[in-house]
């Protein structure tokens, strides 16, 4: 089935290099479906030698040539793609150890290239000068991190499930913008539009200077369905023990289920509008704090990466809209335009959506 998700203007006039991942090439799905959703956006993706220092060298050179404006690798390619100093960048999964996942997962001797290659190749063969290659490439990872580095440039994502490379906590002792995602190794369409869309959002409106309307919308109720969370309780004993404040039952925010369409809005709101989850959790309850927080990570994703706010006093967060189905925590004086959800005219999240549809962003 043909893509249909697309993003003209975004990145639009610009060039991503993507640097694909071992036994890959330039024309993987990966590349097509870049080209296809970004379709003003130039995808630079060359066909990587096998020699780890060949292929270096050669990002280096059309790094200097097409100066791109962002930098995607994956798996090895994030590897080479971490020593990219300068550029904006997403390391999907990276390989920082690739020398000796070669040799776990079975990747010397004879391999297939497993996407169609320029020079028409159908196989390979690593050796172990080839390993010992990638094993000092790799080593240079982190050489040149700055504190603009470190804080800004670069985003790590890696795959809950992936069962090939481990090397969040690597990238985490260099970087601050690492991210897990609902995922495995390779970076699918729903990865891709799920997870790396967001970042690329992001990258690009800062590279822009782009301010957007500043959006906050509550969660119990709102986002998270609130009301048959507890009715999904059947312990007759917790009940009875937390009767009329179900809310203070340990771990009760973490299992709530979305509201239907929830999900779907905050996707669409993020790409449009600088959007935060704005939340009021009991103070009696300790755990509704950690809860809510993971919550948000399992069911809003990337999109939600340092976008919650815990706060009693809605009213001091600045911005433009507020959604809450209660005018309580200051709700009721929050300076821009109060949205009451769950009620008309916006009963559902469906409405919502053709509401903000019509301000196109505004």
């Amino acid at each position: 089935m043909e893509l249909i998700y697309q993003r003209p203007e975004l990145m639009k006039g610009k060039t991503i290099l993507y640097v694909h991942g071992f036994a890959s090439s330039g024309a993987s799905g990966t590349v097509k479906n870049l080209r296809n959703m970004l379709p003003n956006t130039r995808v630079v993706a060359p066909d990587l030698p096998l020699n780890a220092h060949e292929a270096m060298d050669l990002l280096h050179n059309i790094c200097e040539t097409e100066k791109p404006d962002l930098i995607i690798g994956t798996s090895m390619g994030g590897m080479y793609a971490e020593q990219l100093y300068g550029f904006d960048r997403i390391l999907v999964n990276p390989a920082f150890q690739i020398g000796e996942t070669l040799k776990t997962l079975h990747g010397m001797g004879k391999q297939k290239w497993l996407n169609p290659r320029e020079d028409g190749a159908t196989e390979f063969f690593v050796t172990q000068d080839e390993a010992d290659a990638f094993k000092e490439v790799a080593s240079h990872c982190f050489e040149n991190v700055d504190e603009e580095e470190r804080r800004t440039r670069v985003y790590g994502l890696f795959g809950d499930k992936d069962p090939v490379v481990h090397t969040f906590d690597m990238f985490a002792s260099h970087y601050i913008n690492g991210i897990m995602f609902d995922g495995e190794h390779r970076l699918n369409d729903s990865v891709l539009i799920n997870s790396v869309f967001p970042i690329i959002n992001w990258i690009d409106d800062r590279q822009e200077r782009r301010s957007k309307p500043v959006l906050y919308i509550d969660m119990d109720g709102v986002l998270a369905d609130f009301d048959n969370g507890w009715r999904k309780i059947k312990d007759e004993a917790l009940l009875e023990q937390y009767k009329g404040r179900v809310y203070d039952i340990p771990g009760f925010f973490a299992n709530l289920d979305p509201m239907p369409s929830a999900v779907k809005a905050f996707r669409y709101l993020s790409e449009h509008y600088d959007t935060y989850i704005l939340t009021s959790p009991p103070f009696s309850n300790p755990t509704a704090w950690s809860d809510k927080l993971m919550w948000v990570q399992k069911h809003l994703g990337v999109g939600s990466f340092r976008r919650l706010i815990v706060s009693h006093h809605k009213e001091l967060n600045y911005g433009d809209y507020l959604i809450d189905d209660r005018d309580v925590n200051g709700a009721d004086k929050f300076m821009g335009t109060f949205i009451k959800f769950g009620e008309d005219p916006f009963k559902t999240w469906d409405d919502i959506i053709v509401f903000f549809e019509r301000l196109g962003g505004q």
